[in-house]
């Protein structure tokens, strides 16, 4: 039996303020991208913003369904209609947030497991790294450099 290693390296920011400015711009429209989050059920609200190479931004939220599986992300919801609308471009970042109607979130929340893998689908398809912030309600940031520290084991088309 032999073992390896994986590791991943993240920087903390500690308030929207120690961000570079066109990211503290990106997590607000997270902010108004969550207020328009449908989640009637969870009272889990999130909302995401990616910043493409085209300049454009692409946000999106959350939308529940009593179905609980034909509900979708917010990070899905704007990653496929950045994938949509403009298909040639790269997405640069993403930044993330979240709420609870429940309790206060003041932890970062990461993307669930089905976004990471639909996220690294676009970082392999782009052939470069999407950087990823991620923050609860309010406090402190992460910032991850690719999805794949996130994922690091990756499933992509090379196993089909």
């Amino acid at each position: 039996m032999k073992s390896f290693n994986i590791s991943a390296e993240f920087q903390t920011f500690e308030s929207l303020e120690e961000l570079p400015g066109h990211i503290i711009e990106l997590m607000k429209k997270t902010f108004e991208a969550r207020d328009k989050a449908y989640a009637p059920y969870s009272k889990f609200h999130v909302g995401a913003a990616l910043l493409l190479d085209n300049g454009e931004i692409i946000t999106g939220s959350n939308q529940e369904n009593a179905s609980y599986p034909s509900g979708l992300c917010a990070e899905r919801t704007a990653v496929y209609y950045a994938g949509a609308k403009f298909p040639e471009a790269k997405i640069k970042c993403i930044a993330i947030s979240a709420t609870s109607l429940k309790r206060p979130l003041t932890t970062p929340i990461p993307p669930c497991g089905a976004c990471r893998q639909a996220l690294v689908e676009y970082e392999v398809k782009q052939n470069s790294n999407m950087e990823v912030y991620f923050m609860g309600e309010s406090g402190a940031i992460v910032r991850a450099k690719s999805v794949k520290d996130l994922l690091p084991l990756i499933f992509d088309n090379s196993y089909l």
